[in-house]
């Protein structure tokens, strides 16, 4: 049995690797801004998270703020891990946050090299975008009565849970660096992603795809958020959105 620390342990992500690593066994420290008894913003630090750290064996690190900030969050958790001597970091991260020029990617890249520089034992894993996350664009693109998509992406969404199973099975490990890229099994136009989304909640929407502009734009359009090299994922989009929705 270890001891590990799970930040963001009540995210989408972070729940579901608190809950495994509990099911093996494993001693499991939950830190969020508001799970005690380590609620703590990890921005800030301070003796909450030196309490959180101390005597755990591994930390994975998938607490993130699409606001911003992560950067700091992260150097905050390092210090504390290297004041306790921590053997093992192990953050996840997004495929293509070094080739899409976007403020939140930016960010995620920021951190990497914040671990690599850390002086810790650490593995990064990089994954494409959650069944969860697209599905919450598309309630935001639905709305109007008109649904517009951006013209020529694609995307590749992979099964949280699967993420989930691999990012344990990496902490329980030994530190391996960066470790290949996880996405799901297929690459998907954006409005086909859109219509399955409609198809599946019984919404009637003209989707209609739409040319924007912009260096992210352009990056995304090329793919550069892809890894079709690494479909290791199994969970389609259309069977996440038959158990989300029961259609």
């Amino acid at each position: 049995m270890t001891t590990i620390l799970v930040t963001g342990g009540t995210g989408t992500l972070g729940r579901l690797v608190a809950e495994r690593l509990l099911a093996d066994g494993h001693e499991v420290r939950v830190l969020s801004r508001h799970a005690q008894p380590y609620a703590v913003d990890l921005r800030k630090g301070g003796p909450v998270l030196d309490a959180a750290v101390s005597g755990v064996d591994a930390i994975v690190h998938c607490a993130s703020t699409p606001g911003g900030g992560d950067d700091k969050a992260a150097a905050q958790l390092i210090a504390a891990a290297r004041r306790a001597g921590v053997g093992h970091l192990a953050y996840i991260s997004i495929v293509g946050v070094d080739r899409v020029p976007f403020g939140y990617y930016r960010s995620k890249l920021a951190v990497e090299k914040l671990i690599e520089e850390s002086g810790l034992g650490w593995t990064i894993l990089r994954a494409t975008q959650f069944h969860d996350l697209l599905t919450r664009v598309f309630e935001i693109l639905a709305k109007p009565p008109v649904m517009l998509v951006p013209a020529g992406v694609r995307d590749q969404p992979v099964d949280v849970a699967e993420v989930a199973d691999r990012l344990v099975e990496l902490a329980l490990a030994a530190p391996a660096g960066r470790v290949p890229d996880m996405a799901g099994p297929e690459v998907r136009p954006f409005d086909s992603l859109a219509r399955a989304y409609l198809k599946a909640t019984g919404r009637k929407r003209r989707v209609v795809n739409v040319p924007l502009a912009g260096k992210a734009y352009r990056a995304f359009k090329a793919g550069g958020h892809l890894a079709p090299e690494r479909a290791v994922g199994t969970g389609t989009f259309e069977e996440y959105l038959a158990v989300r929705f029961g259609r």
